[in-house]
């Protein structure tokens, strides 16, 4: 069961004695923050009438946005709120609870039980409050895409093998299962080919692989046999799946073939892929595409995630319509790189005022130097959002794990565009009159 509201749980002399600085971010943000909103469409994740209360939503939805803001883990997040009365402030803790309201694998937990679906509440209330005041703006939709790293090791088609016999130890222990491949002798070659500089890859993986192929086929079987939990099973199912496309790649490897669709570049990110974005460093990543907009001030307007390294030029009218949904109407101006220039999408923005898909010549001469400098600005934007606000790796698994990955930052980005903005007296005194803070 889950409580529908909440509660200012700490007193005004605690405030008082405590939250000597009224301008500090946080005290800021959680004034503007509508936490009813999200906690009654929060609610529908838990059972309103059986089961044990869950943990306050006013304080777990506090805690994903605060983790973001200052990109802590989990484990640093619960410190921090020990520590720190603003981030105790922003949770809405009392001191009594302080030592025990919490451990860090309750965060996770909530993460699971949300899902993408809950993390999209979160940041479009946040994004919703920032869009009605006034202070997200949609005149200009700037569009690129980037890549969202996962956290993988450089991979190596024996590495990838070696991990399979990992993953099937750790089914056979689970479920309580001798080894049915010897274990010994994989660690034995493991060693030779780890010892061996001078090795020949296709060698080595063909020694790995005449001892895998069997032992996936015994697992096969074992998988099939299983007595077990309904959510084992699948489980069990999604690695034998996994691993009969590690068979197929490391066949077609053995061929030969240089370029294999689909790869796996890791077992435990098995929707990563190797992405090449045409920069002189790194020339590859391994991960997930992010197709992001911004709006002239540098706010986040959207971003979404797909698995591999899609064209641009097919992202751009998917892109163009979400931006003209969440700030219901249309850009005045549209500026990208040539990557997504192409007559199609020329049509598709055939309504708006500026079109700039690289070049100048695509907008009138008065609009060429705003245009230029807005692309220039981009590619700012992304550097600040990849090395500064989070976006640079996914520490959650799978595309669902980079998905509310990527919306959690978004919240974060904004928040901190927000008191960006604010600090340096750029926003406007009707605008924070409708968030009270004028």
């Amino acid at each position: 069961m889950i409580k529908n509201t909440f509660e200012e749980v700490l007193s005004d002399e605690w405030v008082k004695a405590n939250i000597t600085n009224p301008v500090q971010e946080l005290v800021i943000i959680r004034g503007i923050i509508p936490w009813q909103k999200m906690i009654t469409k929060l609610c529908k994740f838990y059972n309103t009438s059986q089961g044990a209360f869950g943990k306050s939503l006013r304080m777990m939805t506090a805690i994903l946005i605060c983790i973001k803001y200052y990109q802590l883990s989990d484990r640093q997040m619960v410190k921090h709120i020990k520590e720190n009365h603003y981030i105790q402030y922003f949770c809405n803790i009392t001191n009594e609870e302080l030592q025990t309201c919490l451990d860090p694998s309750s965060i996770c937990v909530f993460r699971k039980r949300i899902g993408e679906e809950g993390v999209e509440i979160i940041e479009k209330e946040v994004f919703e409050v920032l869009r009605k005041a006034g202070i997200i703006q949609g005149d200009n939709a700037m569009i690129d895409s980037s890549v969202l790293k996962n956290n993988v090791i450089y991979p190596n088609d024996v590495h990838l093998i070696f991990k399979a016999f990992d993953k099937m130890k750790q089914f056979a222990v689970l479920h309580q299962i001798s080894l049915w491949w010897d274990n010994n002798e994989v660690k034995k070659l493991w060693r030779e080919f780890f010892l061996n500089k001078k090795q020949n890859r296709l060698e080595w993986l063909l020694k790995f692989n005449i001892l895998f192929i069997p032992a996936l086929k015994i697992f096969d079987k074992k998988v099939e046999s299983l007595k077990t939990t309904k959510k084992k099973q699948i489980k069990a199912d999604n690695m034998f799946a996994i691993l009969t496309i590690l068979e197929a790649q490391t066949l077609e490897k053995l061929e030969g073939k240089k370029q294999i669709k689909n790869r796996i570049v890791s077992i435990d990110e098995p929707d990563a892929r190797p992405i090449v974005k045409g920069k002189e460093h790194p020339k590859c990543e391994f991960g997930t595409t992010m197709e992001m907009t911004f709006n002239r001030e540098g706010f986040m307007i959207t971003i979404e995630n797909f698995i591999g390294n899609p064209n641009d030029k097919t992202l751009f009218a998917g892109t163009l319509e979400q931006f003209k949904k969440r700030m219901k109407g249309e850009p005045e101006n549209i500026i990208t790189d040539l990557g997504y220039r192409s007559n199609g999408n020329f049509k598709i923005a055939d309504n708006i005022s500026n079109v700039f898909l690289g070049r100048k010549k695509d907008v009138s001469e008065e609009k060429q130097s705003f245009c230029c400098k807005a692309r220039s600005a981009t590619e700012g934007f992304i550097a600040i959002a990849k090395n500064i606000r989070g976006f640079g790796c996914s520490l959650y698994r799978g595309f669902e794990g980079d998905r509310i990955w990527s919306l959690l930052c978004q919240t974060a980005y904004n928040l901190k565009k927000f008191i960006q903005l604010l600090m340096g007296e750029k926003i406007e005194e009707k605008k924070l009159m409708k968030l009270g803070l004028a």
